[in-house]
Parts: C-alpha cells; structure tokens; sequence
C-alpha cells in the first residue's frame, strides 16, 4: 500500500512540475510600449468600425453571461438589474447600494449589502468583458503602440488604479479595416502572460454599436454573452 501511495505521490509531483514547466515556457512578459499618434489613430480606427458614438447614445443594453449572470443596464441613469440563482438585485452604480430580493423577498441588512456588493463585483467583471473595444480610453488609462517580432504592432492598453481592472494590460490587434480581430491579455486573473482571445461573432444592437458575443482562446469558443439586445427608450426594471 505504501508503495502505491509512493507511486500515486510521484506522479502527482511530476504531473505538477510539468504544468509549472509548460506554463513558465508559454508565458510572456509584458510588452513595452512606445508613445505614437499611432496608438491614438488605433483606437479611433476601432470606435470607428464599432461605433462608439452609438454606444454612447444606447440608452440600455441586456445580455447573459455564460454563468448564468443575467442583466439590464440603464446605462442612461446609471442603474443596472442583476439576476442570479434566485436572487434579484436592482443597483444603483453611483453609489453601489441596491434594492435585493430572494425568491421575490425583500431583503435587509446584512443580507442586502452582501448581495448588493456581489452584484456589483460581478457587473464590473461581466460588462469588462462585453465592452472593453469600448473601455481603451477610460479613465487612468494609457496607450502606447507594441512593434512585435513578426512585424505585427498592436494597441497597448494598461489600466492603471482606480479602475475596474487595475495594473491589468491588453494589446489589440486590428485588421486591415481597423476591426478589432483579437487581443494578448496580462491580467491578474490569468497567470500566464500574453493568452490570446479573439474577438467573433458581433451582434449590431438597434442603436447601430457593436458587441462581440464570442471569444477564441486556447483553441475554444468561449462565449462572452448570449442574449444581447439594446437601444433607446429604457423597459422598466
């Protein structure tokens, strides 16, 4: 029995050292970026093909995301609905406090500012990735350009503090049109620097912006959101 347990340690070490291993040989460094009128002429070729004039002017916007986190932001008034499991959140994201009901309950207390932070930490999670091609010049936000071996140069984002993201980076590749086709990742929760996703299957919302309902990463369609809707004149929550 022993001996087994030896064996079963063993290969459990080596299969741990092989994972570190491979890891450390596919990660990345963050890239340097250089200061350009390129990274400025980058971004506007993207809200251009995106049209982030439209987004600006969408007055609500509805999607799911894949883990069952279902939403409708009242992005004209700042306020978002957050549904999950058997809980309901209306929130309002200038202050981060919010109205919480559990199987149609309202709910106080502590049970409410538990669910109220919950549902705001995983809007700002959950909208990131729905509408980042439209977050490259947030707030404490920098651009530079990324000149890459293979002669390819991307649009360096890095969010600094304060933000949703902070200390994260992302380089955008465009195409020749000035579409976002993908980007390389440096973020905290992925350990591995420079994972590549791809940017698919946009969905025009009746205001006329973009959003992409897919990503390519690691070989496998990972969905961003299903059920994307959005435009003017906001439903009632």
């Amino acid at each position: 029995m022993k001996k087994i347990l030896k064996i079963v340690g063993f290969l459990f070490l080596a299969l741990v050292i092989g994972v570190l291993i491979f890891g450390y040989s596919i990660n990345e460094k963050v890239p340097i970026g250089i200061e350009s009128p390129v990274a400025d002429q980058m971004v506007q070729s993207i809200y251009t093909n995106l049209n982030k004039t439209a987004w600006d002017s969408t007055q609500w916007v509805k999607w799911t995301f894949p883990r069952g986190h279902h939403y409708l932001w009242d992005k004209q008034n700042n306020r978002v609905q957050v549904k999950w499991d058997d809980i309901e959140v209306v929130l309002d994201l200038n202050t981060q406090k919010g109205i919480v009901k559990k199987a149609g309950i309202v709910l106080t207390g502590k049970e409410s500012e538990k669910d109220s932070k919950k549902a705001y930490s995983m809007f700002c999670n959950d909208s990131f990735w729905l509408t980042a091609p439209f977050k490259l010049t947030d707030p404490n936000t920098t651009r530079t350009v990324v000149t890459f071996p293979d002669g390819r140069k991307g649009l360096k984002v890095s969010y600094g503090n304060g933000g949703v993201t902070p200390g994260d980076s992302y380089v955008w590749f465009l195409d020749e049109k000035g579409m976002p086709t993908s980007f390389k990742m440096w973020v905290s929760i992925i350990p591995i620097g420079g994972v590549t996703a791809t940017w698919d299957n946009w969905v025009t919302l009746s205001t006329g912006a973009k959003l992409a309902a897919s990503h390519l990463i690691g070989g496998k369609v990972e969905s961003i959101a299903t059920n994307i809707e959005g435009g003017m004149g906001m439903p009632s929550f």
